[in-house]
């Protein structure tokens, strides 16, 4: 599977990938360490107790690191939750939206990162 090939199965957007990062050697080494982050693990920790300072920091890092990428519907999942608790923004979900936000990253990114094991393993 080529890198073209893995951005294809994890719906990512190669093109915006390379628009960031140029060079495909880069893309290739940063996309196998997103399955190493701390962002996105500590995000869905802070899922539990919904502390707001955790899931902002969190959720904003992520929405970087996956923007950076191409990761794009993880990067707009994590915007979401980023946005939500903003310093200074009014809450505008229930616990429950927020969980289930949570939990469609946390099953995309264990999709995601299924599929990039798969791509090392070639």
């Amino acid at each position: 599977m080529t890198l073209k090939e893995l951005y294809e199965k994890i719906d990512g957007n190669y093109e915006q990938a390379v628009n960031v990062l140029r060079v495909e050697k880069l893309i290739d080494k940063h996309v196998r360490r997103i399955c190493e982050s701390e962002v996105v693990t500590k995000l869905i920790n802070a899922r539990e107790d919904l502390d707001p300072t955790a899931l902002f920091e969190s959720g904003h890092a992520m929405k970087g690191v996956c923007a950076n990428l191409g990761l794009t519907t993880l990067a707009q999942l994590a915007s979401q939750i980023a946005e939500e608790y903003r310093p200074g923004n009014e809450r505008k979900m229930s616990d429950e939206e927020v969980r289930d936000i949570i939990g469609k990253i946390e099953e995309l990114y264990n999709k995601t990162c299924e599929a990039i094991k798969e791509y090392q393993d070639q």
